[in-house]
């Protein structure tokens, strides 16, 4: 799903979760994550829209797949024709911003290991995710409507230096007021182990245009994570947007209890 924190800080979150497991023999852990993410943008108009999203994550990884659910709160501050992780639709700008809060899109994923060869560092991952439309459409928090995506990631391990990339396609249900285009998307980018408990990275999250008449979406992310004990880890970003249908900044921070 195209949602601001899921595909900037949590992506980030994610790959770098997943580097340290890339190959280990994790079977039946159980995790808690929190956090926060603030961005801000005009999205090519005069007035800014300030997202704040605060989401509950709850992952089970297994030895070679995870299950992880995600419940978020979301308040929009703006002119109210901005969707999260859509950008600015077809609905009216109002004359001066307003604050919008609630429960935003719940989002189910299930992830499996197809492929991982510790000789040569290569690791493949296929996800589906569901994304339940659960925000209030009438506040303008989302589009009302659940939309599915599949992607495939790939990994590989160098030392100290790790790769990524994934290859998705994303199908976004119809609400009335507006039309949505399914789109294909993806990130590019590398992380470094910096030391035992600590490693950052950098990444390109690309995406065709979700809305017609909007643009496509460019952001690049700055990310670093730390392992603050044997059950608890630590991350942070920064986001830059590039187009005008993402943010022009934001950042984000997070903690992970493992079970």
């Amino acid at each position: 799903m195209k949602n601001a924190i899921l595909t900037a800080g949590l992506i980030a979150i994610f790959v770098a979760s997943l580097v340290q497991v890339a190959h280990a023999e994790v079977d039946g852990k159980f995790s808690l994550e929190t956090g926060m993410d603030s961005n801000s943008g005009t999205y090519g108009r005069t007035q800014s829209t300030d997202i704040l999203y605060v989401p509950v994550i709850g992952k089970y990884q297994g030895k070679t797949w995870s299950l992880k659910l995600t419940i978020p709160y979301l308040q929009i501050t703006g002119p109210g024709n901005v969707i999260n992780g859509v950008g600015v639709t077809g609905a009216a700008a109002a004359n001066t911003r307003v604050t919008q809060s609630g429960l935003g899109d719940v989002v189910v994923a299930a992830s499996n290991n197809i492929y991982n060869d510790v000789a040569s560092g290569v690791m493949v991952n296929l996800t589906g995710k569901v994304k339940l439309g659960t925000a209030d459409s009438a506040k303008g928090l989302g589009s009302g409507k659940n939309d599915y995506a599949f992607q495939s990631d790939l990994y590989q391990v160098k030392g100290n230096l790790t790769g990524f990339g994934t290859f998705g396609y994303r199908v976004y249900g119809s609400p009335a007021a507006y039309t949505l285009n399914n789109v294909f998307y993806g990130w590019l980018g590398g992380s470094y182990k910096f030391g035992q408990e600590t490693h950052g990275g950098i990444m390109l999250n690309l995406s065709q245009k979700i809305i017609t008449t909007g643009s496509s979406h460019t952001e690049v992310i700055a990310f670093v994570s730390h392992k603050l004990a044997d059950n608890w880890k630590a991350q942070g970003y920064v986001l830059k947007g590039f187009t005008n249908s993402v943010p022009n900044w934001g950042f984000g921070a997070n903690a992970t209890y493992v079970f």
